[in-house]
């Protein structure tokens, strides 16, 4: 029989210290959870075993405790957000059909022994999952540890244990009796460390034999009297190290095996904590989610029948989806189908008001086609999104189960019977925190905006683009030659392995941090490197033109169509902070802080006989900031025009403006900025190169210039930590667990977050209202003008040169008047034949 037993608690302790904050829209954390699961799945794929159990540890003390207060008495206790996830766990194995095993007075260590002893048969494997090296003392016989790290799982049998330690399993025991584990508060030998414990039980064989020969031994004087003085130390130690093996478990062997899953239940509890992409992981249905908390009313008898035109004008109110060119509307009691597109435009045409699950895909229909969306009402995954923008992925099953909405059973048109219940339950819930006017006004306009600006496209210059390449090859060949004779050898480049063998080992260059994989080798580590050895240069260099070239050289060449334009995907539901995201290819993303960056823009170019036309706000953030929080110096120094920088640099070092220097200016800048994102002194000093004594005070100068900003922030804080969200000024929540973890990185990364959202939130729900009034009155003045690119907070029109005059007139005016705040947005219009020439 093959048996997978995993040592609960520490897979569930590494899953949790392994990976980043992740909850539930209510706040409940689900890390440790996914991180589990994950590793289960994984290893579940390579064992394939007959069955699996986990062993958890209980709170009662063992029979270690009780006889020796001071065991494992340094440990500090679970942090809250892992022990919520503890049940929940032993409930879903449960559902899974994996065994749970708990003995009180015994570790889960015991257990894991235990199960080791009952499958001890020829015939059987026993695999060991767990991140403890104490289990390593189990391996023998059937038993094979599969040792959890940082990204893996290492199998160690006897062979391997050997190889490395030099000595049979059994004997980790002795080693430990030594050398003692301060995880565990076993004292061991006083002095005697893992280097000379080791050599003493491979010589001695165990501690037993060591101290029946210590007068004839081969020892030195000082090794000598640390084992006579810690004798008996060493033997409590290793009663307490020692694995028992006879512990109160089940002694069926068939009760192991898998049992029948419960796939309802455990469907049910994923879907309450929201983790769906798990459900899909473990194969469970979605119509096997019933909602944990919804009325289970019966299913209305629904009829399915294909669209005709003569039911068109017959419809009511009616809720849709349209996606890879099939219409499903609901309407009543009656579902409809459609795969022709003539009809489908003529529905979308209607003017019967309509809900739709995800408009975009509509839109770009009818924009291609010549059609018009009329009378829709109601977009649901947007609504999904403002409600929760912490999840991952909007479908109606998710969101059904997340806000208790019943999913219907109809094994071919569960979606769209479910839609009209889920958008009544969204519309609800959008009124009730606030956020109406953020959908109807913002959000759903937007929806048709992106989708314009989709099919449009912008035009790419593809043999400049196949040049730019050319030059970026032959720059890349000639840094990789002087690489590789810097080294004294030819070696991977893009390994990271080798370039730190190469760097620390090869040329001696001063060590950073050692991983599992070796020395890193990242950007920070290379940037402290460049005042040492040249070849640290040429190693950011080269890889800042790999990374140009393969993504936005080559990449960008496979997204041009056969228009010759490239179809930025713009994604509306991706941030949390609520800006536009874009994929294929991504424009947000294209290196413009070098020039070499820069250039990429030169292959953005207007249609023959148009011009681009691009408008950036200026600092919007900052003046957002100075709006929301009031201050007074601020604000007097937007609304008098002066450059923000160079005010505040002569504020914060008491000077007049006329003496800011360049530095004093960019030290200044970086504070401005920094401090939306909750910046402190040690940053701010990495970002500025000064003393983070300098940087401190900085800081406190420039919350003493403006102090009403240094109130906001932390009245925002305040807000957050009262009420697990903060909103923008146009009401959209970003919600922040991370505020209520108990460990302190976590708690100040919230209240960076906390201190960040409302202003960038706020800027981006500004751009998303420029843009949709942009795009209204370029339609409702008839000009040959088109929005075609969002960029940050940048706007791109497309014009022909007869009215770019106009069309330039229509984006000044719009973007700076898309708000009134207390102090002006500035926006001002460069035009040109390509995105460069445009940006000025």
């Amino acid at each position: 029989m093959r048996i997978l037993v995993i040592d609960g608690n520490s897979i569930l302790n590494r899953a949790f210290y392994g990976i980043r904050v992740l909850t539930s829209s209510k706040g409940f954390p689900t890390n440790a959870l996914t991180g589990f699961l994950n590793i289960y799945l994984r290893e579940l794929d390579r064992v394939k075993p007959d069955g699996a159990a986990v062993a958890f540890d209980l709170p009662a003390p063992t029979f270690r405790h009780k006889a020796c207060d001071f065991y494992k008495a340094t440990r500090k206790g679970m942090p809250d957000e892992l022990a919520l996830q503890l049940p929940k766990a032993k409930e879903l194995l449960r559902d899974l059909g994996v065994k749970i095993l708990e003995c009180e007075g015994f570790e889960a260590d015991d257990i894991l022994g235990s199960v080791a002893e009952l499958f001890s048969k020829p015939d059987d494997e026993v695999f060991i999952l767990s991140g403890d090296r104490d289990i390593l003392q189990l391996i023998g016989g059937s038993a094979t540890v599969l040792l959890a790290k940082n990204s893996d799982t290492s199998p160690y049998d006897r062979e391997k244990f050997i190889e490395e330690y030099g000595v049979e399993p059994i004997r980790l025991i002795d080693i430990k009796a030594l050398m003692g584990d301060s995880s565990d508060n076993i004292p061991g030998v006083p002095g005697i460390g893992e280097k000379t414990a080791k050599a003493l039980i491979a010589e001695h064989g165990s501690l037993e034999a060591l101290y029946d020969r210590l007068g004839e031994a081969k020892l030195t004087p000082s090794v000598r009297s640390k084992l006579e003085n810690g004798r008996d130390s060493a033997f409590q130690s290793k009663w307490l190290a020692t694995i028992v093996r006879n512990a109160p478990i089940p002694k069926e062997r068939e009760s192991y095996l898998f049992s029948e899953p419960d796939c309802s239940a455990a469907a049910a509890l994923l879907s309450e904590l929201e983790m769906f992409k798990m459900m899909e992981k473990l194969g469970l249905e979605r119509a096997a989610v019933p909602a944990a908390k919804a009325a289970e009313a019966p299913e209305p008898e629904i009829t399915v029948k294909e669209l005709t035109r003569e039911d068109i004008p017959a419809l009511g109110e009616s809720c849709f989806i349209f996606r890879d060119g099939a219409l499903q509307l609901i309407s009543g009691s009656s579902v409809f189908t459609s795969e022709d597109i003539g009809l489908i435009l003529e529905y979308f045409a209607s003017p019967q008001k309509k809900t739709a699950f995800s408009a975009k895909a509509a839109y770009k229909l009818c924009f291609g086609s010549g059609g018009e969306l009329n009378s829709l009402a109601f977009i649901c995954d947007l609504a999904g999104y403002l409600l929760n923008s912490q999840a991952t992925d909007y479908t109606i099953g998710n969101l059904c189960g997340v806000n208790n909405v019943k999913y219907s059973s109809n094994p071919d048109f569960a979606d769209i019977i479910s839609l009209p219940a889920l958008s009544k339950k969204l519309r609800e819930e959008v009124e009730r925190t606030g956020m109406a006017s953020l959908l109807y006004d913002i959000e759903q306009p937007l929806c048709e905006v992106l989708a314009s600006m989709e099919v449009i496209g912008v035009r790419a210059d593809s043999d400049g683009i196949r040049a730019f390449g050319e030059g970026l090859r032959a720059d890349i060949s000639e840094l990789e030659q002087r690489i590789w004779l810097q080294a004294g050898r030819e070696f991977n480049i893009n390994s990271s392995k080798q370039l730190g063998e190469v760097l620390f080992d090869g040329l001696g260059l001063p060590r950073g941090k050692k991983n599992h994989r070796g020395y890193s080798t990242s950007a920070e580590v290379l940037e402290d490197l460049v005042p040492i050895h040249p070849i640290a240069q040429d190693i950011l260099d080269y890889r800042t033109l790999t990374k140009l070239l393969s993504t936005y050289v080559d990449g960008l060449l496979e997204e041009v169509g056969p228009d010759g334009r490239v179809h930025s995907e713009f994604k509306q539901t991706e941030t949390r902070t609520g800006r536009i995201s874009s994929s294929n290819p991504n424009m947000q993303n294209i290196p413009v802080r070098k020039e070499l960056g820069r250039n990429m823009r030169k292959f953005f170019v207007a249609a023959d006989g148009k011009v681009l036309l691009d408008a950036d706000y200026s600092q919007i953030e900052l003046r957002v900031l100075a709006s929301m929080s009031g201050d007074e110096n601020m604000r007097e120094a937007f609304l008098s025009g002066a450059d923000i920088h160079t005010r505040t640099a002569a504020q914060v070092f008491g000077l007049p403006e006329e003496f800011v220097d360049p530095d004093m200016r960019r030290a200044a800048k970086a504070v401005n900025f920094g401090i939306i994102y909750g910046i402190g002194a040690f940053s701010l000093s990495k970002d500025i190169n000064c003393s983070v004594a300098e940087a401190d005070r900085y800081i406190k100068n420039y919350l003493g210039t403006y102090p009403k900003i240094d109130k906001f922030m932390n009245d925002t804080v305040e807000f957050a930590q009262k009420n697990g969200y903060v909103t923008t000024l146009f009401g959209r929540r970003r919600y922040i667990p991370e505020l209520r973890a108990s460990n302190r990185n976590l708690q100040a990364f919230g209240k960076r977050a906390a201190m960040n959202a409302p202003v960038q939130g706020t800027a981006a729900d500004i751009i998303k209202i420029a843009m949709v009034k942009v795009y209204r009155r370029l339609k409702e003045e008839n000009l040959d003008a088109k929005l075609i690119l969002q960029v940050h907070d940048e706007l791109i029109v497309e014009a022909a040169e007869s009215c770019r005059e106009q069309a330039a007139k229509v984006l000044s005016e719009e973007m700076q008047k898309a708000v009134s705040l207390s102090v002006p947005l500035t926006a001002e219009v460069n035009a040109g034949r390509s995105w460069y020439d445009a940006k000025g």
